[in-house]
Order: structure tokens, then C-alpha cells, then sequence
């Protein structure tokens, strides 16, 4: 299956020459329906329910799944509007949205992967409670996967010894794995999204600072008080008889490499040099390839640099990224169809889902977008949930960051917020989840997880809601 659809690609390829770069990147949403949604929301699908009902043929066979799921979105734009469309449309959906994203997660995924923490902690509630806000400090700096997987194992090392410690773990993926990751396009990939749609790098951090502390602040504070409770119930772990091993960390050079990931992320936005490659319709710019480079170079340096032994005891493999990088691809492809009927806006067919979230008066309803971009987050993936309600929103990124403020921090908090309601939510919450499961943590089902997470977090985000804590973002 894989080999003849790349070989449709290469028809593409000789066909899209026929024709001019421009022919081949349009065609109309307006005239698309509702089943030409259906790859997409089939993809989606498939990654929400795979690992948790067929995991082994999941684990075998994703790579093609997703695959099939790309060719029945193409295959109709091809069909329709022509050979020459179909193929601008998948060059733009990999050049222009997919390749930047999933180069920044190589990156983050392998240069945090070479930082090894070691040494004896006690998983008391004054260092568990540490650790979660270590984490969330950390997640918008190196990326709530990097931030995950450089503390999970200390965590789960620490607290091996308790009785009770599946809410260390579910609090741990709420906060380290999503909330902590709101404040830059390095912490969560769908701010990286936007990032790659023209918000600027500070926005987050200029304009969720204020939400994001208080909603980090509460949920430690219930951390806190909830293992206390444990820890009394069931006694805190016993002193370890030999001298505890004083906490190292290895492979310091790597924190070097994720200044470097910044820098490089920072002068591609400042850096605007106006030389493009125009890829059959989409336009490369210099900086964007340049900066790609540049963390491509950072990730390999990592790997030469940093000794194998760290990233062994971290457990540290390719295969997480590949899968994302596998499945992403097919994510990007798919959604093609469907961000072309956003973009038709009224005149296309989710006009539905626009009235949805714009008020009487005409103006964006901002506790729709943050509610509907936040509920399906966390069952669809935040990033492409991100990116669909971006779109729906306009898709402008000046306006969005000037009038339509507020509109965006809605987007961003329920993508980045609500990917912590299931396992599925946001990309590092299933990998903890198979992490703790091999260390021997009974974590809970897909939906006793969902019934946990909802209730640590939906009344926090019904505060929100109700009660407007800054003047960019009013609520209700």
C-alpha cells in the first residue's frame, strides 16, 4: 500500500509540472461537503481508540493506517479539482505546516532526552509537590515532552516505595505534560502552530501568564493537599538504611542546546531576510529553512556530545518521535480538506460551527472557543484541534493578536489546558502513561483517567469562565 501510494506521488509530481505553481496549490472549500471531512476525523479516530482497543496491530501497523487515511483525503481533491491540486495541497500541508513542527520536536524530544537526573529522593509531599513544579516551570522552556521525560523516572523512583501513587502520576501529566507548556511555541506543539501562522513567540507568555499561574498555583495546591492525605493514610516512605545518593544532573551540555533551540527560534522571527522558494505555490522562506537546519544540527550535536549511557538509563529511544512524526504526517494531510472549508467561512460548510462561536452582537463568543477548542483537544489531538479553530477564528494573525486577543488566548488555554482531560489529549500523556504502567503504577482506564482529570480540572475551568481574570481575555 505504501509503495503505490508513492507512487501516485510521483504521478503527482510529473503531472504538477504541467501546470503552474499557482494552479496547483488552490481549489474551492466552498464547494467541499461534510464527507470530505471524513479521513480526517477517521484519522483521529484511529489514534484515539488504537493503543487503547488493538494495540498490538496498532504498534504494527500505524505507519499504514495513517497512510490510507492521507491517500482517501487526496485521493478526492485529485478527482475533482485535478491531479496538479491535490499535489499542491500535500506540498503545502508538508512544507508549509508539518515539517517546521516536527523538526522543533526532534529537537526538543532528542536534546531533553540526553539529560539524566540520578540520585535518592524521598517521595514525600514537599518533594513530589517540588518536582510537579519544577516540571511546569520547565515544560515552556524544553517542551512539555522534553520537561516529562527528563522528571518522570526521578518521580516514579521516589515515590516507588508509597502505597498510593497513581495521583502523583495523573497530577503529573495535568500539570507538566499540558498546563506548563502554555507559555511559548516550545512548550505545546499548537502554540508552535500558531507560532508557524504568525503569532509572535511572547504572546503566550505576555498574554496566558496570569491564567496560567493561577490555574498552575491551584491545581499544586490540590497536588499538595491530596498527597498529604495519602501520605498520612498510608504512611510515608521509610528511610533508606545506606546513605541516600546525592541528586546529579548528566549531560549538562544539553541545556546549552536548548538555548540554542531558542536562539534559533527567536531570529527566524526577527531575522526576515524576504528571499522565498516557491514550492509549486508555497512559498519557503530563507529563515524558515535556515532555522529548520539549525535545529536539526542542535539535535545531532546533541547526540554526539552527550554520552550513550544517559540516554539509555532514561530509557531513551527514537521510536516515541517516529511514531508522532508518522502520525502527525497523516494528521496534516488529512486536515487539508478541512481547513479548506473553514476557510470558505460562512459560505462553506461548518457556517454551523461559526455561528457557534460568535455572539448576538456579531464578535467571536470567547467561552465557546475556549470550551469547544478545549473539549475536543481532549479527544481529538490539540494541535490539530488548534489549528481547525485558528482557521474557523480567521486565521489572521495580526488581527488575532490585536482585536481578536481574546479569541486567541481562548483557543490557546482550552488546546493547551483541556489536552489534559484523557490520554489522548496532548502527545507526552500516553508516554507517561506507558511509562508508569512498566514500572509498576495501576494507572487508571482511558475513561477512569478522564473521570479524575474532569474533576480536578473542569471546575477550574468553569472559574475562568465565570470570572474574567484579565482584561485581554473576558469570559461569559
Amino acid at each position: 500500500m505504501i509503495r503505490r501510494f508513492a507512487a501516485a506521488l510521483a504521478a503527482c509530481v510529473f503531472f504538477s509540472c504541467m501546470t503552474t505553481p499557482a494552479q496547483a496549490a488552490a481549489f474551492d472549500g466552498a464547494a467541499l461537503t461534510f464527507p470530505w471531512a471524513l479521513p480526517f476525523a477517521g484519522i483521529l479516530i484511529s489514534i484515539a481508540t488504537g493503543p487503547l482497543l488493538f494495540p498490538k496491530l496498532w504498534h504494527h501497523h500505524y505507519g499504514k493506517i495513517a497512510t490510507l487515511w492521507a491517500a482517501l483525503a487526496l485521493a478526492p481533491i485529485a478527482f475533482v479539482f485535478g491531479v496538479p491540486a491535490a499535489f499542491g495541497a500535500l506540498v503545502h500541508a508538508v512544507v508549509a505546516e508539518y515539517l517546521s513542527f516536527i523538526v522543533l520536536l526532534f529537537a526538543l524530544y532528542t536534546v531533553a532526552g540526553g539529560i539524566l537526573v540520578t540520585g535518592d529522593l524521598r517521595g514525600t509531599p514537599a518533594v513530589n509537590t517540588g518536582i510537579l513544579a519544577l516540571g511546569t516551570s520547565m515544560a515552556s522552556i524544553v517542551g512539555t515532552t522534553g520537561a516529562a521525560m527528563i522528571l518522570i523516572r526521578p518521580l516514579l523512583r521516589a515515590n516507588r516505595t508509597r502505597a498510593s501513587n497513581v495521583h502523583v502520576v495523573i497530577f503529573f501529566i495535568i500539570l507538566v505534560a499540558n498546563i506548563g507548556g502554555a507559555l511559548s511555541p516550545l512548550g505545546d506543539p499548537p502554540l508552535f502552530v500558531g507560532f508557524l501562522r504568525g503569532i509572535d513567540f511572547f504572546w503566550t507568555a505576555q498574554h496566558l501568564w496570569l491564567q496560567t499561574a493561577i490555574v498552575s498555583v491551584l491545581v499544586l495546591a490540590l497536588f499538595f493537599a491530596a498527597d498529604l492525605w495519602f501520605a498520612r493514610r498510608d504512611g510515608l516512605p521509610k528511610r533508606a538504611s545506606k546513605k541516600p545518593a546525592p541528586i546529579r544532573i548528566r549531560g549538562r551540555i544539553n541545556f546549552i542546546l536548548i538555548a540554542l533551540i531558542v536562539a534559533a527560534i527567536l531570529i527566524s522571527a526577527i531575522w526576515q531576510p524576504g528571499a522565498a522558494f516557491d514550492i509549486f505555490g508555497t512559498p519557503m522562506a530563507l529563515q524558515n529553512l535556515v532555522r529548520d537546519a539549525a535545529l536539526i544540527g542542535i539535535a545531532l550535536l546533541s547526540l554526539w556530545l552527550t554520552p550513550n549511557e544517559h540516554r539509555a538509563s532514561n530509557g531513551f529511544t527514537f521510536e516515541p518521535i517516529r511514531e508522532v512524526a508518522i502520525l502527525f504526517a497523516g494528521i496534516f494531510v488529512a486536515i487539508v480538506p478541512v481547513l479548506a472549508m473553514l476557510q470558505a467561512g460562512r459560505a462553506g460548510p461548518f457556517a454551523f460551527l461559526l455561528t457557534a462561536v460568535t455572539a448576538n452582537d456579531g464578535l467571536p463568543h470567547e467561552a465557546a472557543y475556549f470550551w469547544l477548542t478545549g473539549i475536543l483537544s481532549a479527544f481529538l489531538d490539540n494541535a490539530p484541534t488548534y489549528l481547525v479553530f485558528f482557521e474557523l477564528a480567521g486565521g489572521d494573525a495580526a488581527r488575532l493578536m490585536g482585536p481578536l486577543a481574546g479569541t486567541l488566548a481562548a483557543i490557546s488555554m482550552g488546546a493547551v489546558y483541556m489536552g489534559a482531560l484523557t490520554y489522548i489529549g496532548n502527545a507526552p500523556n500516553f508516554m507517561i502513561y506507558a511509562i508508569a504502567t512498566e514500572n509498576g503504577v495501576k494507572m487508571p482506564s482511558f475513561f477512569g483517567y478522564l473521570f479524575w482529570a474532569a474533576l480536578i480540572l473542569v471546575p477550574l475551568f468553569m472559574l475562568l469562565t465565570l470570572l474574567p481574570i484579565s482584561p485581554i481575555l473576558k469570559f461569559g
